[in-house]
C-alpha cells in the first residue's frame, strides 16, 4: 500500500538536487559538506505541524462489511504520518466482505482500549447484525471516550446510532430511507456527503467515506498533506453520467433500488428484533 515514504523520498531527493545546485560558485568543499536535511525539518517546512499527535487509528471490520467502505478511509487515513492504522474485528479469524473478500485483521476489540480515531463501516447482513449486538455497542462507548474524532461510512452510523452516539447530533449515512434510520437514532438528518458535529464525522454510501477520510486528514495535518494524498491515489473523479445520489437518479432507477434495498433489509430487520 501507498504511503507517506514516498511523499517524504521525493522531498528528500528535491531537497539534495536543491543543495547540490546552489549555483557555478559552489565550490565542491561545500557539495562534499553538504547534506540531506533532516525528513522531519523537509516535512514541516512543506506541511507544517499537526493539529494533533495521531497515534493510533482503528477501523471496525466484521463478516459482512463493505470492502470499499473499509478499504477507502484505510488508504487515506493510512498515510497519517507516524500513526498505526488497524482493522480491529469482533472476533479472531479473517471476515468476508460483503462481496466475498476475505481480509485478516489485526487485532479484536477485546485487545484494543484506547483509539485517537475509530471509524465504524457498513454493509448490511452484518451491519444490521451489529445494531443489536450490545456487546459491540459497550466497546464502541468505552472508546469513543478517549477519541479525537469517531466516525462512520454508509450504514456503519446506523451503528453509531445503535450505540447512542448520534443523539440529537446531525449526522449523514446511507440514501437508503437516510431521515428514518437517523431519527430512528434520534441523530438529526443532515443530508450531506459527510457531516462533521463536534467530533463526530459521518458520511454518505461507500464512496463518501473517501471524502471525510480526506477532510479528517485535512484537518488534522492541513490542506497541502490532503492534496498530496489525493496525488498519491490521482483521486479527480470524473464519472461517465450523472449519478450517484437521489438527486442526480433517474425516478425509475430510484424507485427500483429502493424497492431491492427493501426486499434484502426489512425482512431482515423484523427478523433480528423480533429475537
Amino acid at each position: 500500500m501507498a504511503n507517506t515514504f514516498w511523499i517524504i523520498t521525493i522531498i528528500l531527493v528535491a531537497s539534495f538536487f536543491v543543495a547540490c545546485n546552489q549555483g557555478p560558485d559552489t565550490s565542491q568543499t561545500e557539495i562534499e559538506k553538504t547534506t540531506v536535511p533532516d525528513h522531519n525539518v523537509s516535512m514541516e517546512s512543506v506541511f507544517g505541524k499537526p493539529k494533533y499527535d495521531v497515534q493510533d487509528i482503528g477501523i471496525l471490520v466484521y463478516d459482512g462489511v463493505n470492502e470499499l467502505d473499509v478499504i477507502g478511509p484505510w488508504y487515506v487515513l493510512g498515510q497519517a504520518m507516524g500513526a498505526r492504522t488497524q482493522l480491529v474485528s469482533l472476533e479472531q479469524g479473517n471476515i468476508k466482505t460483503v462481496m466475498g473478500i476475505e481480509m485478516a485483521p489485526n487485532t479484536v476489540i477485546d485487545s484494543v482500549s484506547q483509539l485517537d480515531i475509530l471509524i465504524i463501516p457498513g454493509g448490511l447482513t452484518g451491519t444490521i447484525e451489529a445494531t443489536n449486538d450490545k456487546r459491540l455497542h459497550e466497546w464502541i462507548r468505552k472508546i469513543d471516550k478517549k477519541t479525537l474524532y469517531t466516525g462512520s461510512v454508509c450504514t456503519g452510523g446506523w451503528i453509531l446510532g445503535a450505540a447512542g452516539l448520534l443523539k440529537g447530533r446531525r449526522a449523514s449515512t446511507n440514501w437508503y430511507r437516510e431521515e428514518e434510520f437517523l431519527k430512528k437514532y434520534g441523530a438529526i438528518p443532515a443530508n450531506e456527503r459527510y457531516t462533521r458535529d463536534g467530533k463526530y464525522w459521518t458520511s454518505a454510501g461507500v464512496t463518501a467515506g473517501m471524502d471525510m477520510s480526506l477532510a479528517i486528514m485535512k484537518e488534522i495535518y492541513g490542506e497541502k498533506y490532503a492534496q498530496a494524498i489525493m496525488l498519491d491515489m490521482e483521486y479527480d473523479a470524473s464519472p461517465p453520467i450523472s449519478g450517484g445520489s437521489p438527486e442526480k437518479t433517474e425516478k425509475d432507477v430510484y424507485q427500483m433500488m429502493l424497492d431491492m434495498y427493501d426486499m434484502g433489509v426489512k425482512p431482515l430487520m423484523d427478523s433480528l428484533e423480533t429475537k
